[in-house]
């Protein structure tokens, strides 16, 4: 991983000028969790209140844009904005927001029909200026994310900008030591991060569904535990390349006879070794502190990926336990969003991180490439 800093961004200041009467396209990222109907978390829509406001407040009509969920294509109700443009208007008053962009597949299919149809006004009248201050799927090639700037003055939102200089410091000068805490299920899909941070990070901690792949390299039993073993080689070359990673010692499993979720099945601390049939779904008690114990040493911590299947409450105390020691460490602590961003939030502690980023997908590749997409737009 380069240790250059990832390359400034014009701001609002530099690029939009006078915004009185102009009209001004702004890409959020909305795409908030719902429960029962009802929005869950707000936080997407609470970090780009900055930015909406800012224009606002100079005399721009604001014209919001989100995707949400996963519509394929086309409009269907339950993926509709409505319950997203209520919330909008209580937190911003006066910023409009289009219906979801992820009805037309112009948009992740990135046509320059639907950039023109968005840059025309999306059925009102023509933009002066667009606004990126979607984090979250910068990393995408999407028609709203990359299509705009090559056509309308540009500039990045307040929230791009914070993420952009938090996670590229902690890329290229964190202070140290620098701890990495990486979870989730699939190896595969952090590969390139492993091996990217490993170059600048003095500890990585890896728990979640992906230690069993590294388990199983080292010669361990992992029953039925989740395992890419397409992954078996390069986590062997990983680790024997004398990196400073640190494997779960202990494992919270499931009985071949139990469901998650459903409450079955006898729950047993174990060792790495894990019998055949038997689901290792959390990191143990022994290795939650060990985390800790790393966690409280350092003075810089990225943390992405929930240490195990954290939904269900058997298997969630590694997750608390990981997010209680960067509450509580002195250490600068980002939270690399995605799942762990939702349990730091479900256990009530996003207070006492230094920052929660509002993209998982976009975190872990930004500091894998140093750079975005979306960034790369702007700067064009």
């Amino acid at each position: 991983m380069s240790d250059l800093p990832i390359p400034n961004l014009e701001s609002l200041e530099n690029t939009l000028g006078g915004l009185e009467g102009k009209r001004i396209l702004v890409r959020c990222d909305f795409n908030v969790p719902l429960r029962d109907g009802a929005i869950s978390d707000d936080l997407r829509i609470k970090a780009a209140l900055p930015t909406l406001n800012w224009l606002l407040e100079r005399g721009a009509t604001v014209v919001a844009c989100t995707h949400f969920g996963r519509p394929n294509g086309k409009p269907d109700p339950k993926f509709s904005v409505a319950l997203l443009r209520t919330r909008v208007e209580e937190l911003a008053p006066g910023v409009q927001l289009l219906e979801n962009l992820r009805f037309d597949p112009g948009e992740t299919g990135n046509s320059p029909e639907f950039v023109k149809y968005l840059i025309d006004g999306a059925g009102g009248l023509p933009f002066d200026g667009y606004v990126n201050d979607a984090f979250g799927v910068s990393h995408r090639s999407h028609a709203s994310i990359v299509g705009p700037p090559g056509r309308l003055p540009s500039a990045a939102g307040r929230l791009l900008e914070k993420e952009i200089d938090v996670l590229g410091r902690m890329r290229s000068s964190p202070n140290r030591p620098f701890v990495a805490v990486l979870g989730g299920a699939k190896v595969s899909d952090k590969i390139g991060v492993i091996e990217a941070l490993l170059s600048v990070v003095d500890r990585l901690l890896i728990g979640g569904g992906m230690c069993f792949t590294f388990l199983k390299a080292l010669g361990y039993g992992i029953g039925d535990s989740l395992c890419e073993a397409d992954q078996g080689e390069t986590c062997k070359r990983i680790l024997d390349s004398g990196a400073s990673i640190l494997l779960p010692s202990d494992i919270t499993a499931l009985s071949p006879d139990g469901d998650i979720g459903a409450n079955s099945g006898e729950v047993r601390q174990m060792g790495r070794s894990i019998p055949d049939g038997w689901k290792g779904l959390d990191i143990g008690p022994g290795t939650a502190a060990a985390f800790g114990d790393v966690i409280h040493e350092a003075r810089t911590v990225f943390w992405n990926g929930p240490m195990g299947t954290f939904e269900d409450p058997r298997f969630a105390a590694g997750t608390h336990a990981v997010s209680q020691a960067l509450a509580d460490t002195k250490a600068f602590t980002v939270v690399g969003g995605g799942d762990s961003a939702a349990a730091v939030a479900e256990i009530g502690l996003t207070p006492y991180m230094d920052h929660v980023s509002t993209g998982g997908g976009a975190s872990l590749e930004l500091l894998e490439l140093g750079d975005l997409p979306g960034l790369i737009a702007l700067r064009n």
